[in-house]
């Protein structure tokens, strides 16, 4: 009888398995699957990734619209019942409110001056997603004063505020152009700049700038919107007709002075509740403590760890002295007028348009429709934005600049009648060009520092200058209160040009190639503990790691001149003097050469 030869071999190969022993099996186990496809599970992996910046960059996009929608909204709410006279003696007798509101707004607008000294150490220190929590913490801290209104929890939560204004706004800028940075990353992952982990070509992450600041800004504009849910649904009801409250408005527009002299001192016809105060104070505290759970959970890391040891382990010392060094480039100087009118235009409509043009003529009541279509004006234009991707990228700015020009030059020569509701479209069509000028004005130049400054090791100190400027210019909006409006308005006028001009002249200068001049990063000094490398000078070091040395020991100057070179007006090439970003731990020759050993 014939043996068949399939069963011959299947009792060989099992005889020889059991002669290998367990590494066989252990391989059957551990082992590739052979259905195992490595490229298609590596794409679906940076897949996810994409997924998450995206997710970052919705949630840091909704914390800022409730956090600013919150908090707009409270101080809002708040001024307009402290400033009625019947409801500040029944409620707080002799408690000065009005004194303590000037308190607070100068807590709120004062503090921000000194946030250039300590703005870039918290970044550091606390890195960008806790810097973002702890500001908008801060923020509910604010909100939650509010339910007990005396003078020790009033304005020490607004110097608080003031405090993390600067923080909030910087790490925020920061991080939304970090995240286009790392989505870069993950959509060319198989590029040999990103496998190394060094930094991408000139103008290869701009398409995700424009991109993410547009949905950024399009999400926080719609603040100002959230902004009039307490005074639309709550304070409305209890306000009294404009036939009350202008009854002693003379002047309205370009012919008044300071904020609506002859305002009527008591603007509710009845009281509201204590009760019905603090359900609208808990909504408030409810949504601000929705934002800090959406940073705290639905922010992923800016850094990684190691990339987050570096940034702070360049000194603190030069941490506090580099944003001034920073001031030193041209391009940053250029820009310093539109960062200040960039402060002044947001202030004036919410103060001086909203209440010289709009309540002067439309009454209180409709002051919450009128910032409503502001904001929704601003939301929908910051994708006008986008035009960046195909046109210059001048054009954003200086399209918001034009449509604040002519708005500003209307206002100038317009003094609305005083009670007189038929000119409502016309304000109405302010506000909304208004807006449409603010989202051109604020995603643009976001966008436009993100292309310039595409070294993360520098991000973080621009967007403080930028909005340390910006605080400044506020600053000087809530001085000049007091002013005619024909000066406010020929003040705001003289910025916008000054600063046009002197945006298009930095332009000019970047088309001819002037070098400008950046500081220059230290390099990260680490203390190492328990298992470490040997130091430079021990034995065992090779002479490739001492040339190494020796060549970054020229790393300690002071600054560096960087060449600007033209590229169609669109972007700029790579600097000539620019240093790659290493990859986190040491290079490869120095980890194969270095050698651990035990700490004593």
């Amino acid at each position: 009888m014939e043996e068949d030869p399939s069963c011959c071999q299947d009792a060989a190969k099992l005889a020889a398995g059991k002669g290998l022993g367990p590494e066989v099996q252990l391989d059957d186990v551990v082992g590739t699957h052979p259905d195992y496809n490595e490229e298609e599970e590596e794409q679906k992996y940076f897949r996810r990734k994409r997924l998450g910046v995206v997710k970052n960059v919705l949630a840091a996009s909704l914390a800022a619209t409730l956090t600013y929608g919150v908090y707009l909204g409270l101080l809002q709410m708040q001024l307009i019942l402290h400033y009625d006279e019947t409801y500040r003696e029944v409620k707080y007798s002799n408690m000065e409110l009005e004194d303590i509101d000037r308190k607070v707004l100068m807590g709120i607008n004062v503090t921000p001056v000194a946030a250039l000294l300590y703005t870039p150490v918290l970044l550091r220190f606390f890195g960008t997603k806790w810097t973002m929590f702890l500001a908008v913490g801060i923020y509910a801290l604010f909100v939650s004063s509010n339910y007990w209104e005396r003078y020790f929890t009033l304005v020490p939560s607004a110097v608080a505020i003031g405090v993390a204004i600067v923080p909030l706004w910087a790490s925020m800028g920061h991080y939304i152009t970090r995240m286009a940075q790392k989505y870069y990353e993950y959509a060319n992952y198989k590029e040999e700049h990103v496998q190394e982990q060094r930094q991408a070509p000139r103008g290869a992450c701009s398409t995700y700038v424009v991109v993410f600041q547009t949905i950024f800004y399009a999400c926080f504009h719609l603040s100002f919107v959230c902004a009039q849910m307490p005074m639309l649904f709550f304070l409305n009801n209890y306000l009294y007709q404009l036939n009350h409250t202008l009854y002693g408005v003379k002047h309205c527009g370009t012919l008044s002075h300071g904020t609506l002299p002859g305002f009527n001192k008591t603007v509710l016809h009845s009281l509201p509740r204590s009760v019905n105060l603090i359900i609208v104070e808990s909504v408030l505290m409810a949504a601000a403590f929705l934002a800090m759970l959406v940073v705290l959970l639905l922010c992923g890391s800016a850094y990684r760890p190691t990339e987050e040891i570096d940034l702070r382990s360049i000194g603190w010392g030069n941490i506090f002295q580099l944003p001034f060094k920073h001031m030193r480039d041209y391009r940053l100087r250029h820009l310093l007028p539109f960062f200040i009118y960039s402060g002044f235009e947001v202030l004036f409509v919410c103060t001086g348009f909203s209440l010289n043009y709009g309540v002067c003529a439309l009454g209180l009541e409709k002051l919450a429709f009128l910032l409503m279509a502001y904001g929704f004006s601003a939301s929908a234009c910051s994708s006008l934005a986008l035009c960046a991707l195909r046109l210059r990228r001048q054009c954003p700015l200086l399209a918001g600049a034009l449509v604040h020009a002519a708005i500003l030059v209307t206002l100038f020569c317009w003094a609305p009648e005083p009670r007189h509701v038929v000119q409502a479209p016309l304000l109405y069509s302010i506000a909304v060009l208004w807006g449409m000028g603010s989202a051109l004005n604020k995603t643009g130049i976001s966008i436009l520092l993100g292309m310039l400054y595409e070294d993360k090791e520098r991000q973080d100190f621009v967007f403080t200058i930028y909005h340390w400027w910006q605080a400044l210019a506020i600053f000087t909006v809530y001085l000049w209160s007091g002013l005619p409006m024909k000066a406010k308005l020929s003040i705001m006028l003289l910025a916008l040009g000054l600063a046009a001009g002197s945006y298009l002249w930095m332009e000019r200068k970047l088309a001819q190639r002037v070098a400008y001049r950046l500081p220059r990063i230290p390099r990260p000094r680490h203390k190492m503990k328990g298992y470490r490398y040997l130091e430079d000078d021990d034995s065992d070091e090779t002479a490739s790691e001492g040339e190494g040395a020796s060549r970054h020991e020229d790393d300690d100057d002071d600054d560096d001149r960087h060449p600007a070179e033209a590229n169609g007006g669109d972007e700029l090439p790579k600097d000539e003097g620019e240093r790659m970003e290493p990859p986190p731990g040491p290079p490869p020759a120095a980890f194969a050469s270095r050698r651990l050993r035990r700490p004593p």
